[in-house]
């Protein structure tokens, strides 16, 4: 009796098999890898899963401003651009966060983090980094260390010219913000002046007349990204 017929199936349900699990694993590993890199999309939101570059705070005493400031300005320094400056600090007990805006327009350019423990200032992460459609890449060469990315754009990560002008205005980004704000955190206000950088809003909220938090939104979409890695505000400090 010839067996080979019914031999070859069931190589062939077993390759098939094989395929399935290989393709399934890779399934895995790619929907793994996205989670692990930063953030996945929920009902329009998206949520940061890093906690800071290294996930790994510190109980470091908080910064002063005067500490955050200093670090911020180093950082600036090396960018060799003057007509960057520090307008805001605030202090976390995880970070402290801070604004640079250009002198030459009012814009805000990019957001920093201090850490407490090391007192260094880096580029923060989420929409700082992704929704940056001027500074983002810049950003993304220094925390690379001008290397591991190349040059970002191809060339030399040189703030492109464009615009500040967004489909989404002012008033809208606070209209998302706290429709978010009610629906996930109930009792918290959006604030009303939010920063206005080159592709997205950034701003903080209250409840019981503390603040508590910040998020910024899309300036094209109106997507909201709340910013989960700054813990218990302390102070804020406005620099001239």
């Amino acid at each position: 009796m010839n067996t080979t017929p019914n031999t070859n199936q069931r190589l062939v349900t077993i390759l098939l098999i094989l395929l399935i699990i290989l393709v399934a694993l890779l399934v895995i590993g790619t929907v793994a890898g996205f989670f692990m890199m930063g953030g996945w999309m929920r009902g329009g939101i998206m949520n940061p899963m890093m906690g800071g570059y290294n996930n790994n705070y510190t109980n470091a005493k908080p910064l002063t401003v005067e500490q955050a400031k200093a670090a911020a300005e180093k950082y600036l320094a090396n960018l060799n651009n003057s007509d960057l400056k520090t307008t805001e600090v605030m202090i976390f007990n995880n970070n402290a966060y801070v604004v640079v805006k250009e002198t030459s327009t009012g814009n805000g350019a990019f957001e920093l983090l201090v850490d407490p423990a090391s007192r260094l200032a880096y580029p923060e992460y989420g929409p700082n980094m992704m929704w940056n459609l001027k500074y983002g890449c810049l950003n993304m060469n220094q925390m690379m260390g001008g290397g591991m990315m190349g040059d970002c754009d191809g060339n030399n990560a040189t703030p492109p010219n464009v615009s500040a002008e967004m489909t989404i205005n002012t008033e809208q980004a606070i209209e998302s913000a706290q429709k978010y704000l009610d629906a996930s955190i109930p009792g918290a206000k959006a604030a009303t002046d939010p920063t206005k950088f080159y592709g997205y809003y950034t701003l903080d909220f209250e409840k019981d007349g503390k603040v508590v938090g910040m998020l910024s939104v899309n300036g094209y979409s109106g997507q909201v990204f709340l910013h989960i890695w700054h813990g218990t505000f302390i102070e804020d400090s406005e620099i001239q």
